[in-house]
């Protein structure tokens, strides 16, 4: 296939430019020149906010791996100095995530793009970035995509929401689309920083030390791609790692911290990680490969 990568000079872009390059043919989208690793593919020079540049972007194009967001959100009230600091607007996370994802997809229609792999986040629960500092209303550990979702930021919202748009645009357009719920992102450096400076666990961490490797999610969006056809038209998968980022086994942090979720555990052993990704397994054979734990 044809396939585009938006925000190709990221981080995440690199691991999916190499997973995808053996077999398929790349267009590279990206606001700043890819490195040099990737000088030899087409680079579209454009942003997300312009419907035009999208346009150029999706042309002859059969797939989108769709990499390309605001990570954290900059209205935020405990984050906004930190916005100003960078020169982002309060308004970044909206229009960057919602609608460079909507003119991303208006593109799409337009070129005739027949599938769509996009980078969510777990943060569509809404069980970080709280702004009300009030408790994740947790149903059931492990969480698996039946959970109910309750975004309160605009990072957590759009990610959720653009699951929601992806839908209609599947329905409304036929283009098959999916979405991965991707945890805290690990290369090998961080991995290799996490082993060496793990201390054990003093409080409760509402991100529930949930971690996947950069190659995993990489792993991940080609499979979904690749078997588009084998698959429901829209769907969204959790994607992270089988173990937390804790040193203690997980039953063991829920006893000390959160006894009160106690009655909500079904079935957790070891490290296990409280978020499932059965349904990504189950969906394309794909397995987390990457661990932290003997790092040296």
């Amino acid at each position: 296939m044809r396939v585009l990568v938006t925000a190709a000079n990221g981080k995440l872009g690199a691991y999916v430019i190499r997973a995808l390059a053996p077999e398929h043919d790349l267009v590279l989208f990206a606001r700043h020149q890819p490195p040099a690793e990737f000088a030899a593919y087409p680079w579209v020079c454009g942003d997300l906010t312009s419907l035009d540049d999208c346009r150029r972007a999706v042309q002859g194009v059969d797939a989108i791996q769709h990499l390309a967001a605001q990570p954290w959100p900059t209205d935020h009230p405990q984050l906004r100095s930190q916005a100003e600091a960078a020169g982002l607007a309060s308004d970044t996370t909206f229009r960057t995530n919602m609608l460079g994802l909507y003119n991303l997809m208006q593109a799409a229609v337009e070129a005739g793009v027949r599938t769509v792999v996009m980078a969510g986040s777990n943060c569509a629960l809404g069980h970080g970035f709280r702004i009300s500092d009030t408790p994740f209303p947790h149903a059931f550990l492990p969480i698996d995509e039946t959970h109910p979702t309750y975004p309160e930021d605009s990072y957590s919202f759009t990610k959720r929401a653009g699951e929601d748009l992806l839908a209609s645009y599947t329905r409304a357009y036929g283009i098959r689309t999916y979405v991965t719920r991707i945890a805290g992102i690990f290369p090998p450096e961080r991995r290799q920083q996490h082993a060496q400076s793990v201390t054990p666990v003093t409080a409760w961490n509402p991100w529930l030390w949930s971690w996947v490797g950069s190659e995993d999610v990489a792993a991940a969006h080609r499979a979904l791609m690749e078997a588009a056809e084998d698959l429901p038209p829209h769907d969204v998968y959790f994607l992270n790692a089988d173990d937390t980022l804790a040193l203690e086994p997980t039953l063991e942090l829920i006893e000390r911290f959160r006894p009160d979720l106690l009655p909500l555990v079904r079935a957790i052993d070891g490290h296990a990680s409280l978020m499932n990704c059965n349904k990504l397994k189950s969906a394309t054979g794909w397995r987390h490969q990457t661990t932290w734990r003997d790092v040296r």
